[in-house]
C-alpha cells in the first residue's frame, strides 16, 4: 500500500559527500522507487502549490528543522511513499515494508512525563524515516498536531513536565514539531494505532538498538536541532539528560524488553526475508 517512492530534502541539490553517499545507497538498494529531492527553493513551491493554506503556519515556525519536519509530513501525506533524512544508510530493500500503510521506526525511551503518565508510553517513534500510502490519517493526524502546537503553546509544553525550565528550550523542537509530538498523536488516537507499523527492536533497553529504522537501516544522527548554548548550561542539560535517561532506562528494564498493544510491529524480521 506504500508507493514505491523515496523522498528526501537538503538545502541546495549540492549534497556533502557524505549526503551524497547516504542518497546513493538508498537508490542503489531501491532501484525501482521513484526518488524525489526537494531543495529549499522546492519546499516553498511544494508548500506554495499543493498546501497554500499552510503556508503562513510553515513560515511560523522559529526554526528551520521545525519548518523541514513540516514538510516531511506534507509531502508524504500528499505522494506518499518513504521520506528519509540525509544521514540515514539502509542493509536492505524497503520492498518488505511495501505492504503496510504505514511504517515508523522505534526512537529511543521517552523523557516525558506526559508520555510516560499520561498515555503510559515510554518509548517514542521516529521521524527521521518513516513511509506511509498517501493520505494516511495517522500522518494527517501529525500535521493537525503540528498546528495545534503553533496555535496552542500551552498544549504543547505540556509534554516539557518533568524536563526542568533552564532546558526546556532544548527540548522544544521534539514536542512542536518532532519524535515526541509523532508520538503524542499516536497515542491520543488509538483508532489509528492499528493501522500504523513500528519497527520495534527486540529490546527497547538495548541502547545499540536505538536510531535505527528496524533491521532495515540506521540512523547516524549527523544532524543538531539544538540550539547552541553557553559551555556551562551545555555540560549542565547534558549531566541532567544522563541521569534522566539512566533513571528511565532502569524504570522501563522492569517492564520487560517488548511492548504490547495496537502500536506492535506486524513485521517478520529480516532473516525470514533471506
Amino acid at each position: 500500500m506504500i508507493p514505491r517512492r523515496i523522498i528526501q530534502t537538503g538545502k541546495t541539490a549540492k549534497l556533502s559527500l557524505f549526503a551524497s553517499a547516504a542518497a546513493a545507497n538508498l537508490r542503489l538498494l531501491n532501484q525501482d522507487f521513484e526518488y524525489l529531492f526537494f531543495d529549499d527553493t522546492g519546499v516553498i513551491s511544494f508548500i506554495n502549490a499543493e498546501f497554500p493554506q499552510y503556508r503562513s503556519i510553515f513560515d511560523s515556525f522559529p526554526h528551520r528543522i521545525q519548518r523541514y519536519d513540516f514538510f516531511r509530513y506534507l509531502a508524504v501525506y500528499h505522494f506518499g511513499g518513504f521520506y528519509f533524512d540525509t544521514d540515514v544508510f539502509l542493509a536492505r530493500g524497503l520492498a518488505p515494508l511495501l505492504d503496510s500503510s504505514c511504517v515508523f521506526p522505534f526512537e529511543e525511551l521517552a523523557l516525558s512525563n506526559l508520555l510516560r503518565g499520561r498515555f503510559g508510553i515510554d518509548w517514542e517513534l521516529g521521524n527521521y524515516a518513516f513511509g506511509a500510502e498517501a493520505g494516511h490519517p495517522f500522518v494527517e493526524a501529525i500535521i493537525a498536531n503540528c498546528i495545534r502546537a503553533q496555535h496552542e503553546p500551552a498544549w504543547a509544553m505540556e509534554a516539557l513536565d518533568g524536563i526542568p525550565r533552564p532546558f526546556r528550550s532544548q527540548f522544544r523542537v521534539l514536542y512542536t514539531t518532532g519524535p515526541g509530538l509523532v508520538t503524542r498523536a499516536l497515542a491520543e488516537r488509538p483508532d489509528l494505532q492499528s493501522s500504523v507499523t513500528i519497527l520495534f527492536p527486540q529490546d527497547v533497553g538495548d541502547e545499540s538498538a536505538w536510531h535505527t529504522f528496524g533491521d532495515f537501516g540506521v540512523h547516524l544522527m549527523q544532524g543538531s536541532w539544538r540550539q547552541r548554548d553557553g559551555f556551562l548550561r551545555t555540560r549542565l542539560l547534558r549531566l541532567w539528560e544522563s541521569q534522566k535517561r539512566r533513571k528511565v532506562l532502569r524504570q522501563s528494564r522492569t517492564v520487560g524488553p517488548t511492548r504490547c498493544g495496537g502500536w506492535i510491529s506486524r513485521l517478520p524480521l529480516a532473516a525470514d526475508f533471506q
